[in-house]
């Protein structure tokens, strides 16, 4: 017997050792804890872009997994925007006669009043684990996308959501009696207050008729009508084996199509170790494709954790990343803020992580979304503001169709500006032609059309708005309405008709390229204050802390004013990072402290780039790494102490670090330029610079060690010098010049080059 039970114990150890079928591959940076969570929105999060579920503990003996799919919406249309539509005219009108309550009334107090159109949230499943007594470990397993839960008593559940399919699976293993999964739907006849669009609304004004949950045998369905034609369905598959439970869950949508209990059932056909195969398979290849090492593991970890949820929230045939992405709130309500698309900035910070990180495969369901929907863009314009040409609503519907709310944002024109920003760096990042000529530049010239057409000369000869704003400073009074221009509308439209005159260049389309800059040329100077920092427009400097850097425009994302100019520009950008940080953060969120990090590192400022990406991973995160917007330390960081979860800052975080490690915007590659001195050790594998150059590079103790850059699509590589040109040894490339600290060169497609010492 005793021998029997070290063979067994053997067995076992090699099963979860080797972890096989479960290959995984344990981090420092994995989420580790000695309890399962006891709220969602620090549950585990997994997702594949399409669905996602969030592993939790909801009572003494209840684990709970929070299963969301991407296109649950309710997209009844906003009874304010369709019922006697207004347009930009009547707006201005209201502004000018002192009647902004009428614009309130119609556009903001909807918003509130009516709980669609919104992101829903799906259902969950439950499993009794009373039995299994105290937890010992729950790990996430980054690099597989893997969650295990073990128990002292030696069961375990192990589950992931499939890389490549809208599937779930769920593998309980040394389970001491039968556990039978439960699906539990949202409550739709609750009674509890309306409550309001942050800390989310009431099911129970949805109208729904509650669905119907159906057991047969080891299936379970349940099938969810809302709006209209659509609905939602939820399968789970399961068998029972002894003491092991295996099981796979799939959600289905009438806008995604699919079957549900289709696809569960086909996936317990194929097993769940040929199913986790290929999904390890894809995220290995996603690890691959680039990496960061750098000295601080505060950072470190919270990196790697940003790029983990990148990697869950899109796929490149996939929708754009609403505010919680795969990962609705699962507290009986509507997720904050409707969980709508938010042009604000919101969606706009969610993929900066694409194109340093060298993921612009997983930016494209962006871009795509924003190309698919361009005749509905062009219908809110042209009712709206009357006047040709393309912008965005600012808060959209998963259709693209416009929400309201704060109309200075919700239907600002320069929303369309700042999307326009991200085809350009698609193109510039990959230099793929056939992008900028049936996507990219298509939708930025359109843009151009618009704000060309919104904007008119004054009697100075100086290109304005007739109002103007600035995201979001004076929230939704009348005084947020600018009667000059404000910097966030200007810098915006500067760089609009920069990359517009750059794209068509490039196209050969010579007089557009000359319509734009000459346009572009016509918009005056940047408002500043006395000290000589950006304001937010004449008048309005900045003196009250604010949570949107709008003002800042110029420097991030847009790097219009650059440092490394030097003279005027180096005077701005100091000078209004001095006056942001010295106002303080008495009224940021979260991602103020992500995208300030990313202006410092644009600074070369790397000390006070980490400082700030600290205090976010430190004081704006839940344990599991989630935004949660508010100060959770309530040490004073901010007075935002709520916590409704979001995903802008994390994503800005990740690009943060990125930033420091490398730039490419100016012209010429960066090797780690706003790093803090104490980073005697660093680097990084396959980062991607402008030019559509792959670039891996170590430093030790101080000294750039070696470079290695992959041209992908060929063309003139300029780097600035990372090593000191006497020591420089480099292989590759042709027509090699080393002049003024830069290095350049011309490079073949798919060409390597290799620099050290």
């Amino acid at each position: 017997m005793k021998k029997l039970f070290l063979l067994s114990l053997t067995c076992f150890t090699l099963l979860h050792c080797n972890n096989k079928p479960f290959i995984t591959n344990s981090t420092s940076s994995d989420l580790q804890f000695t309890a399962l969570a006891r709220t969602w929105d620090e549950g585990i999060p997994l997702g594949n872009g399409f669905v996602g579920a969030l592993v939790w503990q909801k009572n003494d003996t209840t684990l709970r997994m929070s299963l969301d799919r991407i296109d649950l919406w309710d997209l009844r249309p906003s009874d304010s925007i369709v019922t006697n539509p207004k347009t930009f005219d009547w707006v201005y009108d209201r502004v000018i006669n002192n009647k902004y309550g009428e614009v309130q009334l119609k556009y903001d107090v909807s918003y509130e009043a009516f709980a669609a159109p919104s992101k829903i949230p799906g259902a969950a499943l439950e499993f009794n684990i009373g039995a299994l007594g105290e937890v010992e470990n729950v790990r996430l397993y980054l690099n597989n996308a893997l969650c295990v839960v073990r128990w002292k008593n030696g069961a375990t559940l192990t589950t992931f959501v499939d890389a490549n399919r809208p599937i779930g699976w769920f593998v309980f293993e040394n389970i001491p009696q039968e556990i039978v999964p439960v699906i539990v739907p949202p409550t739709y006849h609750n009674a509890s207050e309306a409550g309001n669009s942050v800390d989310g609304q009431s099911l129970g004004r949805l109208g729904y008729e509650q669905g119907e949950v159906v057991r047969e045998a080891n299936t379970i369905k349940y099938h969810q009508k809302g709006w209209g034609d659509f609905w939602y369905d939820l399968a789970v598959d399961y068998k029972q084996s002894g003491s092991k439970l295996t099981g796979a869950w799939s959600v289905t949508s009438s806008l995604g199509g699919g079957n549900a209990q289709e696809n569960a059932s086909q996936a317990m056909a194929r097993g769940v170790e040929k199913d986790y195969a290929l999904h390890n398979e894809w995220w290995q290849k996603f690890w691959a494709q680039s990496s960061v090492n750098v000295p601080d593991s505060v950072l470190q970890k919270q990196y790697d954790n940003e790029m983990y949820k990148f990697g869950s929230l899109t796929r490149n045939d996939g929708y754009i990343i609403p505010l919680q992405g795969v990962w609705t709130a699962d507290n009986g309500k509507l997720p904050p803020w409707k969980g709508d698309v938010h042009h604000d900035l919101n969606t706009e910070l969610s993929y900066w992580p694409a194109y340093t990180g060298n993921h612009l495969e997983l930016g494209y369901s962006f871009l795509n979304t924003l190309h698919q929907q361009k005749e509905v863009y062009r219908k809110f314009t042209k009712s709206f503001y009357e006047l040709e040409g393309l912008n965005v609503p600012g808060v959209a519907t998963l259709a693209g169709e416009p929400m309201g709310g704060w109309i200075q944002y919700s239907f600002s024109p320069s929303t369309a500006s700042w999307l326009s920003q991200h085809f350009y760096l698609h193109w510039r990042y990959s230099m793929d032609r056939k992008f900028l000529e049936e996507v990219g530049y298509p939708f930025v010239s359109e843009v151009a059309q618009f704000v060309a057409n919104y904007s008119k000369l004054d009697k100075s000869g100086v290109r304005q708005f007739p109002m103007s704003s600035s995201p979001e400073i004076y929230d939704n009074s009348a005084q947020a309405w600018f009667r000059t221009m404000t910097n966030y509308d200007l810098a915006l439209s500067k760089y609009l008709f920069a990359i517009a005159a750059e794209m068509a260049t490039e196209l050969g389309k010579n007089e557009q390229a000359q319509e734009w800059q000459r346009i572009g040329n016509e918009f005056g100077d940047y408002a500043l204050a006395e000290d000589g920092s950006l304001a937010f427009a004449q008048g309005h400097p900045y003196e009250v802390s604010h949570r949107h850097m709008s003002n800042a425009m110029a420097i991030h994302p847009l790097s219009t004013l650059d440092v490394a100019k030097g003279g005027r520009d180096r005077d701005i950008v100091e000078a209004t990072l001095d006056v942001i940080e010295r106002v303080g953060s008495d009224y940021w969120t979260g991602y103020s402290f992500s995208w300030f990090a990313n202006m410092y590192a644009r600074a070369y400022n790397g000390e006070k780039a980490a400082e700030h990406l600290r205090t976010f991973a430190q004081c704006f995160c839940l344990s599991n790494t989630f935004h949660a917007n508010g100060d959770q330390t309530k040490s004073g960081k901010s007075k935002f102490t709520y916590r409704p979860f979001t995903l802008e800052g994390n994503m800005a975080f990740a690009s943060g670090v990125q930033d420091m490690l490398l730039q490419s915007h100016r012209g010429y590659i960066e090797i780690f330029p706003a790093i803090p001195s104490d980073w005697a050790d660093v680097s990084f594998s396959n980062l991607r610079g402008q030019g559509a150059f792959l670039v891996t590079a170590v430093q030790r103790n101080g000294v750039v060690d070696s470079v290695e850059i992959i041209s992908e699509a060929g063309g003139k590589l300029r780097l600035k010098t990372p090593i000191a040109s006497e020591n420089l040894k480099i292989v590759g490339g042709d027509n090699v010049k080393i002049l003024d600290g830069f290095i350049e060169m011309d490079t073949r497609a798919g060409e390597k080059v290799t620099i050290g010492k």
